[in-house]
């Protein structure tokens, strides 16, 4: 079955509502598990990976997880549709990348609230989204689902190791906890390298958009937990929830009020000036449009601009992306004909 997202909104976890909202764009608790007696996928030959595929399936699509759940076999997906997968943040990049040689799906569950790999680098990738700082709700979420799966599959465990993962770093729990969060304060006034390096010394990875690999366009950075070995789920939760995102949205509050206080009018002036190219361009390219976005959306939570909808700035950061264009408009494009669909888009949503 292909992919077929409602193109015209974004998923739950884009809603700009939620505790934190105005920097915690949103919350992901993700799950590594294998399945007991088979090769990891790196080492798994064909008739493996579909007997993996096979058994994770059948148990997706059972009740009650099957209500509203679409599975869909990315083998068989276009192109379009695994990019917009991934745009959406419900595969990884290197989920989509086309190899035919390896079996894969994802299940995509009501209103994309979770999504469940098969065959990634792990047999599943269990993830579940939401907006704003919402870690203990996912957390619950993800754990029910866990359970269900785990009823019918024995997984891959080790009583002195715990779960075993393809990568050393997820072995144990298996979680790996992360939140989107909005920095352009800190991004404006030079903290942001002094955020990066505190993080890495918690041992925290600081990431793009995107994920492993990406760059912070739009002043966008997921955070996330590098090790789990040694802390059970609850302790990972607590100390990211209740220490690790919460001194990071103090920081970037902190130089938001620092840029009012002391730079109020080269603010707004920065603001309107990305306002006013959003809703009068006629054409822009991505990177151009995250980083006026970024300037935008900070200009509504720092109340010197209203009249917008956090929504739709959220929604927008997805939107302008190179395949949700495509299918928007129905037609493949290059990117020069992108840049101006982009454009027309953003007037189109902002009122320009």
């Amino acid at each position: 079955m292909n992919f077929r997202a409602n193109t015209e909104n974004a998923g739950e976890w884009l809603r700009g509502a939620g505790p934190l909202a105005d920097v915690v764009i949103s919350s992901r608790v993700r799950l590594a598990r294998n399945l007991a007696g088979l090769p990891f996928v790196a080492k798994a030959n064909r008739r493996q990976r579909y007997e993996v595929l096979e058994s994770c399936r059948s148990q997706i699509l059972a009740k009650p997880l099957s209500a509203n759940t679409l599975f869909v076999h990315l083998n068989d997906a276009t192109a379009l549709d695994r990019q917009l997968l991934v745009e959406r943040h419900l595969i990884s990049r290197q989920h989509g990348a086309s190899k035919n040689d390896v079996p894969r799906a994802v299940a995509v569950g009501s209103e994309e609230t979770f999504a469940i790999m098969v065959n990634e680098e792990d047999h599943l990738r269990i993830q579940v989204l939401r907006s704003g700082m919402q870690l203990d709700d996912a957390f619950g979420q993800i754990n029910g689902i866990d359970d269900m799966l785990e009823e019918k599959l024995e997984y891959a465990y080790s009583r002195r190791f715990g779960y075993l993962t393809a990568c050393p770093t997820n072995v144990g729990t298996g979680i790996r906890v992360s939140v989107m969060l909005h920095l352009p304060a800190l991004q404006l006034t030079g903290e942001i390298d002094k955020v990066k390096r505190a993080a890495r010394d918690m041992h925290l990875a600081v990431r793009g958009m995107f994920g492993e690999g990406s760059d912070a366009q739009g002043d966008l950075y997921q955070v996330s937990n590098q090790t789990t070995l040694g802390k059970s789920e609850e302790e990972i939760l607590a100390d990211f929830g209740q220490t690790v995102v919460p001194q990071i949205v103090n920081y970037e509050r902190q130089a938001r009020q620092a840029l009012v206080r002391d730079r109020g009018p080269q603010l707004d002036d920065k603001i309107w000036r990305a306002w006013g190219t959003l809703t009068h361009a006629r054409v822009i390219s991505t990177k151009e449009v995250l980083s006026l976005l970024s300037h935008v959306r900070l200009g509504v939570n720092l109340g010197r601009i209203e009249g917008i909808d956090i929504r739709t700035l959220n929604e927008l950061f997805l939107l302008i992306q190179p395949a949700h264009l495509q299918r928007l408009s129905e037609e493949e494009m290059n990117p020069a004909a992108r840049r101006i669909a982009r454009a027309r888009l953003i007037r189109q949503r902002l009122g320009g």
